[in-house]
């Protein structure tokens, strides 16, 4: 039945009236009929405010009309009036939240009103005020009104208005919240005597954490979520690893002794950097719980998470991303700081990257090492970023236990229920320092008198508790005396013989690197059907003819046998990877047709721009799985993600691939901190492969170098393998070759630009058949006879070979190394080896003298440094000239060094 009047005015939310009311009288062009209806309704009110007599009817409207508007601000400001900081007085008004904003007074508390905005819907304006202050302005504030969806919000006012935000706690459940919060103050007393002065990065201050995480896993199994992936930083690591992930107080103290063996062959890391995983069993459901490893990066570890819990989600399949949930506990400086934070918000509505959202804790101390508030963000709330996501943000009182389990278990609710993110703030305190030897009152004093004088909240919930019923006291007593002979009786024990073995999917995946030279070539036959599914369109579908003319060369290719180029060596790989049943998946900037144009793994239909993949319809006849993603603008935060993906995935091959190699440098701390030192700090493989187009072609400094150099001195110990294949068949075997190892290791690839459409840049089908492999160095020319030798790796290997038969000189051999890490010195000596003793001996490379391979490759060729020679471009500040002609005299005198 369509509304009319008023019942159509009632119907509409008050929100929208009154945005549109502003906009009007700020002079915004509104529809017509919107602006004669506030046109007349001001004449009203103009009437009503000059009038000394007007009827008893039109004041109550008003007044209504100003409860109504109440309510709206109420939920959108109340957070305002919240008494959230234990540090500060709790404010007791606000001027946008006076009744006489709203044409209300004291004098109309006993007036009651009806309105259907609020659950009371008949109440006088006492109850209604009672009801939103105990809802909004106590300890919880709640930032929701700018969620743009209706229905969220509406859900939240049902679950937080008529409980007043607040949970009824059993006895049991008071007393856990005891118990919880004995041990994660008493835990860092202990160490405090124990080990006084030793870094722990204690969480006293913000002890509340230990109940909250500890509701969440008991609340877990209610909403069908059976695993917990969590992230955080190393402030109440050590904490949290004993009390919620269960690591024995044992293990702890012998790392705290230095005596502790780290269970794996490798470096090991700091106590308060090392991940953990346990099951545990809640209400008879086994809940399995992961701490992911950080380094000192605070936030780097968000992505990683990320991309281990969306493997894990796409290994259970349909409904995986409600039993898979990330957690993220952040610090708030770090949180408002951190560039990385967005990238990880911004992925989280993405096709390639959403977890079905993430529940954010943000531990707020108020200081950032030294770092004041005021100094080290522009917002009022650290968790401002957040609202970019348009979710619900809990401002939550850190010495008001109750009120945080009541926050997570509604946070936990709503992303269960929306598949969204949604951010817990603990506004608490830092005790002491940054670390333990530090001083904060240097430079905090008052802030740090303040929290001196604080009781720890164990005892202030106590006290509470007893308040209420006294017989609690000797409970919570016993509670604690229990933490303490625990500790006490856990001090002089030596740990558990440890070994930290590769487990679940990663069972039997050998750790050591061993060169793998069996062959990965495939029959000529299921390369031409694979071919032939590449470039199979389905009936009606209709591409750009100038990719119809790519397809149909790209199939010619291979049935001829000849001219196969690297965009379809690729895709034949992938394609044969699927056939075996393993998982491919490919993200980054314009990973899908590839940022040169060669890939084109996503076809999109030239008359209405649907999408359709090749690979994706051969899932359907295979067993493996491709996915293919254009990735955000993100590079440290999509590597960290593939980086998480792949540590969950050592079945499938998981690439990042750069938009032009230089780019890569956005994310080293994922490079530095995890890809080249996760297994030697953390026990944790990864076979993930890095696509970094390399080459010099004249384009500037931003889009020539990758910086081979610095990955070179990222290896050590056989960390990473970094290739530059030259040939589409080189990248085919070495693709293949990544998961037909017995171990993983992660893989750098330099990729060409200019060699993917090179005329002589092709392979032939033989190169790509049974009995072939990928070829670490590759020769071009007799070496014995040779009277001079030119090793190089990658695009440049074209020119010298152009150069050398323009001047017809047979006598030059070229040495190309396409795996520059794990370098097969053995067989490159041997080669050497077998040369003329008068050989010309010349290390020829695109990238000045101090960058490149050179220095890493004359420190491995010492035998030969006497007869070793560089041939290069000369030590420079910046990876390549801007101007095209400076590159192309830089190249001829390069190549007129090395070939004449």
């Amino acid at each position: 039945m369509a509304l009319h009047g008023q019942d159509f005015l009632a119907a509409l939310p008050e929100s929208m009236v009154e945005e549109l009311y502003q906009r009007w009288q700020a002079d915004e062009i509104l529809p017509t009929d919107w602006q004669h209806f506030f046109a007349g309704y001001q004449i009203g009110l103009d009437g009503v405010q000059q009038q000394s007599c007007v009827t008893a009817d039109a004041v109550f409207a008003l007044k209504h009309s100003g409860l109504q508007s109440l309510i709206y601000r109420y939920r959108d400001l109340g957070h305002l009036m919240a008494c959230t900081d234990p540090l500060s007085p709790c404010p007791v008004s606000h001027p946008l939240l006076e009744l006489s904003a709203f044409g209300l007074s004291a004098d109309d508390f006993d007036t009651r009103f009806t309105t259907r905005r609020h659950f009371l819907q008949q109440a006088t304006l006492r109850q209604f005020v009672e009801s939103l202050q105990e809802t909004y302005c106590r300890d919880i504030g709640v930032e929701f009104m700018h969620i743009q969806d209706p229905g969220e919000r509406q859900w939240l006012i049902d679950r937080m208005e008529p409980q007043r935000n607040r949970s009824v706690f059993t006895r049991g459940e008071q007393l856990q919240i005891v118990h919880k919060l004995h041990q994660a103050v008493l835990f860092e007393a202990y160490l405090q005597r124990k080990f006084p002065g030793q870094k722990r990065f204690s969480l006293e201050g913000g002890e509340l954490l230990v109940p909250v995480l500890e509701a969440l896993i008991h609340d877990a199994p209610n909403h069908g979520i059976t695993n917990i992936v969590m992230g955080m930083a190393h402030r109440g690591r050590l904490n949290i690893l004993a009390h919620i992930f269960g690591k024995s107080y044992r293990e702890i103290f012998a790392e705290f002794r230095d005596e502790a063996d780290p269970g794996f062959a490798g470096d090991g890391d700091v106590k308060y950097h090392k991940g953990f995983s346990v099951d545990r069993e809640i209400h008879g459901v086994s809940v399995h719980l992961t701490l992911a490893a950080n380094p000192s990066h605070l936030e780097a570890v968000d992505p990683v998470v990320e991309g281990k819990c969306r493997a894990r989600q796409d290994r259970l399949g349909i409904g995986g991303d409600a039993q898979v949930v990330p957690v993220l506990v952040h610090g708030d400086a770090a949180f408002a700081g951190q560039g990385l934070v967005a990238e990880v918000l911004n992925m989280s509505q993405l096709e390639g990257y959403r977890t079905g959202g993430t529940i954010h804790i943000v531990l707020n101390n108020q200081v950032g090492f030294t770092t004041r508030p005021r100094d080290a963000r522009s917002t009022r709330y650290a968790t401002d970023v957040a609202k970019m996501l348009a979710c619900p943000i809990f401002h939550v009182h850190g010495e008001s236990p109750e009120s945080a389990v009541h926050a997570i278990r509604l946070a936990c609710a709503y992303r269960q229920q929306f598949g969204r993110d949604v951010v817990l703030e603990l506004i608490c305190y830092r005790r002491h320092g940054h670390n333990e030897g530090d001083e904060p009152a240097f430079t905090l004093p008052t802030m740090y008198r303040a929290i001196a004088a604080r009781p720890t909240v164990n005892l202030l919930y106590t006290v509470k508790l007893v308040e209420i019923d006294p017989t609690l006291q000797s409970e919570s007593d016993r509670l604690a005396h229990e933490v303490t002979i625990q500790l006490d009786e856990a001090f002089n024990e030596p740990p558990d013989p440890r070994h930290i073995g590769f487990k679940q999917q990663w069972q039997g995946m050998a750790r050591q690197y061993v060169p793998y030279r069996e062959p990965t070539g495939l029959p000529s036959e299921q390369l031409r059907q694979h071919a032939a599914e590449l470039v199979g369109l389905p009936e009606g579908f209709s591409v750009h003819p100038k990719l119809a003319a790519m397809l149909k060369k790209r199939e010619d290719s291979v049935l001829a046998g000849a001219g196969i180029d690297w965009g379809t060596a690729e895709l034949l790989a992938y394609a044969s990877l699927l056939a075996e049943g393993r998982g491919v998946r490919l993200s980054g900037q314009d990973s899908r047709r590839g940022t040169f144009n060669h890939r084109h793994a996503v076809l999109y239909d030239h008359n209405d721009g649907h999408a359709y993949c090749p690979l994706q319809a051969l899932d359907e006849r295979a067993k493996g799985h491709f996915q293919v993603y254009d990735s955000l603008l993100s590079e440290n935060g999509v590597l960290g993600f593939e980086y998480g993906y792949s540590l969950e995935t050592p079945d499938t091959l998981t690439i990042w691939e750069a938009q032009f190699g230089d780019f890569a440098n956005g994310a080293q701390v994922i490079f530095d901190q995890f890809v080249s030192s996760g297994e030697t700090k953390w026990n944790r493989a990864s076979g993930l492969v890095m696509l970094l187009p390399h080459g010099y072609e004249g384009q500037g400094a931003e889009h020539s170098s990758a910086r081979i150099e610095r990955y070179l001195q990222l290896c050590a110990r056989h960390n990473l393998i970094v290739a530059q294949p030259t040939t589409p068949a080189q990248m085919f075997h070495l693709l293949r070759r990544q998961l037909r190892q017995p171990f993983r290791k992660p893989l750098v690839v330099f990729t060409p630009k200019s060699l993917l459409r090179h005329p002589i840049c092709v392979s032939p089908l033989a190169d790509f058949s049974e009995g072939n492999s990928f070829q670490e160095l590759l020769v071009t020319g007799e070496l014995e006879h040779a009277s001079r030798v030119l090793m190089c790796s990658g695009r440049l290997y074209y020119d010298l070979l152009k150069r050398r038969s323009e001047l017809t000189r047979s006598d030059i051999a070229l040495l190309r190394i396409e795996q520059l890490y794990p370098l097969d010195i053995e067989q490159v000596l041997a080669l050497l080896h077998a040369c003329r003793t008068d050989v010309e001996l010349y290390w020829v490379q695109d990238e000045p003298e101090n960058m490149g391979a050179w220095h890493y490759i004359k420190h491995q060729l010492q035998p030969f440094m006497s007869q070793l020679a560089y041939v290069g471009r000369e030590a420079d500040s910046c990876p390549a000239v801007g101007s095209h002609h400076l590159h192309e005299e830089q190249l001829k005198l390069l190549l007129e060094q090395a070939c004449c």
